[in-house]
């Protein structure tokens, strides 16, 4: 809807989009006329309101607004029938009306287009779209129309208060008024009792008023039946009307057909109007109670079972004491009435209608996530029944970082943020509805899986919660679907952990130094044994102590262990040189045991170099 500023008044608004001109360029005669001012005047106080429906600076506004609206209720039918207004008072009424109207102007024009709403689980602040919707609404029409002038029959008429009955339709006002009221109160029965009153109240006002225009219409004091005139006109037709309509009696007998059938017509409708009068005070009253009767019929059904089983009265002083302090201190038990009701139909329906709910409301949503495609259909409409539906507000915490997760999140209405940063409050990224997410809780198959981000609702967010131990209940019963589900968690933490695995094997070569090169010394003894033809022995150090091609080494202790096992065997090797040498001769034992000498010698300086 385009607001643009009259022909004359500088400056021009900026040019809107040429798509949405198109769109809005058919509008009412009526609202059109109203557009140029609303733009004038928010343009003109740009901070004079810009309001959530629950402030209660909009409360206050709400009272005075319904207090213009009640002005015309109460006293349009008053100045129609009772001859209250004359031509010495006329600017005092008139004075009283036109007040009126201009709250009803103000509120169009000031406080309702700067009224915050929600969309799509957002709480819309801009104040272009709040006009805009508040343009769009049921109320913004009833609200021109309430303003419709009417008194220009005035000049035909004379001031007729009955011309003003279009300022009757302002009537959304006073229920808004009362859910705010009850919103704010801390004893919000008591207001319903009051406004409950108030309905019967009107109800007698009106009839008061209809019987002085019937009296009127007989003749006063014509009949007995009839008012004779005397005394305070409104007084002694209200006390009629309580008369009437509580049907105490005690009246005098109607004596024309007028008067017959006016009676009748109040004997039925008295009838009927209080007894709804006092079904709603009853239930009011009722609802009032309704705490401290639960805890009364709570702790009888407690005496009561704790006497037919004999249990000693010391134990039930404690009870009935714990059960006192309980109320005393929360003023209510841990469950509350509504919800145990609503479990209690829940157990009467059958598994059968509670599926055929379940798949008409969630079963589009939850059909669309990729972790659940290709599973068997029945699991998912037995998923469904699991699902657990929970509304966060605006800012709410869905899962915090470094918490233990168990569930699974589908987001059904509204979006949530990835936050982060020392005041977590900046976003990473922004999940919406259709979206899935703490999977991988759900999914892997050890305990302990861990948050790894901090999710937070961004406006009003409805999601579906779907518990680890659930889940593993339905898979019981369909192996093919399971096994299916096991693939995807595998796919899902494998790809995960690829990086991780990269990383740790770069710290690790960075961390353990490779193996160094055989010394030199050593090599070269390896070449004299080579010569003097013991070459067994020299030949198995050498394949112990090559280093391979991309080998590391496992440590110093390492070395040391290889070291002393190198040094056994080639002592043992020596003995056997040595055996072999005394077969062959003396020349060849004394080389061995000068080979084996040199060799620990050898060991012993490369010890003292390790170290």
């Amino acid at each position: 809807m385009i607001l643009a500023a009259p022909a004359k008044a500088p400056p021009a608004p900026p040019p809107p989009p040429p798509g949405q001109e198109k769109k809005d360029e058919p509008e009412p005669p009526q609202e059109a006329a109203l557009l140029p001012e609303l733009t004038r005047f928010s343009r003109r106080f740009p901070m004079i309101l810009l309001s959530r429906p629950s402030d209660l600076i909009y409360v206050i506004w709400l009272f005075f607004v319904v207090a213009a609206w009640n002005w015309n209720v109460w006293l349009i039918p008053v100045r129609w029938a009772f001859p209250y207004q004359t031509p010495d008072n006329i600017h005092l009424w008139l004075l009283a009306d036109y007040t009126c109207d201009f709250i009803y102007i103000a509120d169009i024009l000031v406080f309702q287009p700067r009224l915050q709403f929600v969309r799509g689980g957002d709480i819309v602040c801009d104040k272009k779209d709040m006009r805009e919707h508040y343009m769009t609404t049921e109320r913004f029409k009833m609200d021109v129309i309430s303003l419709f002038p009417m008194e220009i029959f005035y000049y035909f008429t004379g001031v007729n208060s009955l011309l003003r009955f279009p300022r009757l339709l302002k009537y959304m006002v006073f229920f808004e008024f009362n859910d705010r009221m009850e919103a704010v109160m801390k004893k919000a029965y008591i207001y319903r009792v009051i406004r409950t009153s108030t309905y019967l109240l009107y109800s007698l006002h009106i009839n008061a008023c209809l019987f002085y225009w019937g009296s009127d219409y007989e003749g006063l004091g014509s009949t007995k039946w009839v008012y004779d005139g005397k005394g305070n006109a409104y007084i002694r037709c209200y006390y009629f009307a309580v008369k009437t309509l509580i049907t105490i009696g005690g009246l005098p007998d109607p004596t024309t057909v007028f008067e017959i059938c006016f009676q009748l017509i109040n004997y039925f409708v008295g009838v009927f109007a209080f007894s709804i009068m006092i079904g709603q005070m009853r239930d009011v009253v009722g609802a009032a109670t309704a705490g401290e009767n639960y805890y009364r019929a709570c702790m009888d059904s407690t005496v009561k079972y704790m006497n037919s089983y004999s249990i000693p009265r010391e134990v039930q002083n404690r009870i009935k004491t714990w059960y006192d302090y309980t109320w005393k201190s929360q003023g209510m038990l841990v469950m509350d009435v509504q919800y145990l009701d609503m479990m209690e139909n829940r157990n009467v329906w059958k598994d059968s209608m509670r599926m055929d709910i379940a798949v008409d409301v969630n079963y589009t949503i939850v059909s669309k996530v990729a972790l659940f495609q290709g599973c068997d259909r029945q699991m998912v409409f037995d998923l469904l029944t699991r699902l657990k539906s929970v509304v966060y507000l605006p800012g709410d915490f869905v899962c915090k970082k470094g918490e233990i997760g168990r569930e699974m999140y589908i987001i059904k209405q509204g979006e949530v943020q990835v936050v982060g940063g020392p005041d977590l409050e900046t976003v990473f990224v922004t999940i919406r509805a259709g979206s899935v997410f703490g999977e991988i809780s759900l999914l892997a198959g050890g305990g302990g899986n861990r948050r790894t981000a901090n999710v937070k609702a961004h406006g009003f967010a409805n999601l579906f919660i779907l518990d680890k131990k659930d889940l593993a209940e339905i898979l019981v019963h369909y192996p093919e679907s399971q096994k299916l589900l096991r693939k995807k968690a595998k796919t899902m933490l494998t790809k995960d952990k690829k990086p991780e695995e990269k990383e740790t094997r770069k710290e690790v070569a960075e961390v353990i130094p490779p193996r160094p090169d055989t010394p030199k010394l050593f090599k070269a003894a390896l070449k004299v044994t080579e010569r003097a033809g013991i070459e067994g022995t020299f030949a198995k150090m050498k394949k112990v102590y090559q280093p391979a091609e991309g080998q590391t080494e496992v440590g110093r202790e390492g070395w040391r262990e290889e070291e002393n096992e190198g040094g056994k065997e080639v002592e043992k090797e020596g003995s056997k040189g040595a055996r072999q040498s005394r077969e062959g001769g003396k020349e060849v034992e004394n080389q061995g045991r000068e080979v084996g000498k040199e060799t620990r010698m050898f060991l012993s300086a490369l010890r003292v170099l390790m170290k």
